[in-house]
């Protein structure tokens, strides 16, 4: 089991095609001090040794956040990118990330009683990361994006195979769009794999990145693995999701 009794954080975090569309409500405050989930990576790290990358600023993603998860100072990112203000940093904007083994999950845990399901997607887009996917919602409609709560990157667009990027609407605690069927956007917790899992099989390290996040939002939320479903699950929905190649199987015996 993951322990999860963390101490709580004083910092407030203000940032960190295959969506169904639901109504939203008023936009509600960003919930405030947050616990977070044991900084560590589910996998082996990306290099061997320390190497300088490139990170793409998902939407709402904080400088804390990046330094955080790259185990990078805060003030050398500063200094490496010329910036003058931790806050100041803009959605896809790009960063240079010096002497980094890759990332690891940073995952806030929020009190709330609303979260009963977790829904797992696929992408079904071959490339793309919590910037580009929350374009295409964008562009589809969705007035507060990136559809998922969380988003599980396969190796482009600059992120590492099984890097677990954090959505707005998780750090704002708002409902998903991502299957309006249910209720399941109103007490499912989305997260979804880049890629298309109909095409291709989940690879190792993305199932493990899976089933470690699985596990914490479980463990917190008392969601037991019967309410872990399958976007094809959802009641009243008809599709492949999340991939007719999704080792659903061995997922739910490790979770």
């Amino acid at each position: 089991m993951i322990n999860l009794r963390f101490p709580s954080l004083t910092v407030l975090i203000f940032a960190l095609y295959l969506a169904g569309c639901a109504h939203q409500p008023p936009r509600p405050r960003i919930p405030a001090s947050p616990l977070v989930a044991p900084l560590g990576n589910p996998v082996s790290t990306a290099f061997a040794t320390p190497q300088t990358i490139v990170h793409i600023v998902g939407p709402q993603e904080t400088l804390w956040r990046i330094s955080k998860s790259y185990n990078v100072d805060m003030n050398t990112l500063m200094r490496v990118n010329r910036l003058t203000d931790p806050k100041v940093i803009s959605n896809g904007q790009k960063l240079i990330i010096p002497n980094t083994l890759g990332p690891r999950p940073v995952i806030p845990l929020y009190p709330s009683r609303r979260w009963k399901y977790i829904v797992i997607h696929h992408t079904v887009t071959e490339a793309g990361n919590a910037f580009s996917i929350d374009k295409i919602h964008h562009d589809r409609g969705f007035w507060n994006g990136l559809g998922y709560h969380f988003l599980i990157d396969n190796g482009t667009s600059t992120k590492m195979e099984g890097q677990i990027e954090v959505g707005p609407r998780w750090i704002k605690q708002q409902i998903g769009a991502h299957a309006n069927t249910g209720g399941m956007n109103e007490m499912g917790i989305g997260i979804s794999l880049v890629g298309n899992y109909s095409e291709q099989p989940v690879t190792p390290r993305m199932l493990d990145s899976l089933v470690y996040l699985t596990k914490v939002l479980q463990q917190y939320y008392q969601i037991p693995s019967a309410h872990v479903i399958r976007h094809n699950d959802v009641p009243g929905k008809s599709t492949e999701c999340p991939g007719t190649l999704f080792p659903w199987r061995e997922f739910k015996q490790r979770i």
